[in-house]
């Protein structure tokens, strides 16, 4: 049984894939928080800001085996045009990502191969105190606080910074292709851009490292 918050289509808001058309999959649950306030202040990551409780949002829902998800997945991925040709410019690959929450408490090979399947390309956000399943095509680390890490080697380490306790000379030396400081989302807004400077200074005298700003909140679409 696959437990979603919400699945919708829209664009990559952040790191190496910003701008990309994506189905975004939200899965219910998360390792580090319950997502209840009342837990927030013990919980083993303090500052996020997503609702993961339950399956009651846009698209939401339990789904009972994996390709009745990837066909919910797939559903929401626009038809391409009658000029587009398998394997040319105009024939967009299909791409996916699972988020939570955390989504490897969910995401399994089985899940994955019924989604290649289906065409897509699979992506994960994983907070990477879990190691994943074998088969996804691009993932994104972002560690949170001193929480150990399962998975040390990946595509993209996105870090939101900053955290005291998760300086980015932490991470520098794992095996990435892309490094990505994000400033933390604050308010009020003069603490935000407090953050966002912050980050731009540590890049640039830090260029391993790429500033991730979110597209999404930026220009104002999911």
């Amino acid at each position: 049984m696959y437990q979603v918050k919400e699945a919708f289509y829209t664009l990559q808001g952040e790191g190496a894939q910003a701008g990309r058309a994506s189905v975004f999959c939200r899965f219910s649950g998360c390792n580090l928080w319950s997502g209840r306030e009342i837990d927030r202040a013990n919980a083993k990551c303090t500052f996020c800001d997503t609702d993961f409780i339950g399956t009651n949002g846009i698209n939401g829902g339990k789904f009972v085996t994996a390709n009745a998800l990837a066909q919910h997945i797939a559903s929401l991925w626009p038809s391409q045009s009658g000029d587009a040709k398998p394997d040319t410019k105009n024939d967009a690959t299909p791409y996916v990502v699972f988020t939570g929450g955390e989504p490897l408490l969910q995401l399994d090979a089985t899940l994955i191969t019924a989604l290649h399947s289906h065409g897509f390309e699979v992506a994960v956000e994983t907070n990477g105190t879990l190691a994943p399943p074998p088969g996804i095509d691009w993932l994104c680390v972002s560690p949170k606080g001193s929480n150990s890490l399962a998975v040390t080697q990946g595509d993209e380490l996105k870090l939101v910074f900053p955290q005291a306790d998760a300086p980015p000379e932490q991470f520098s030396s794992l095996d990435f292709r892309h490094f990505f400081l994000q400033p933390m989302d604050l308010t009020p807004l003069n603490q935000e851009k407090t953050t966002v400077a912050e980050a731009t200074a540590y890049c640039m005298a830090n260029p391993q490292w790429r500033l991730s700003l979110q597209m999404h909140k930026l220009a104002g679409f999911d």
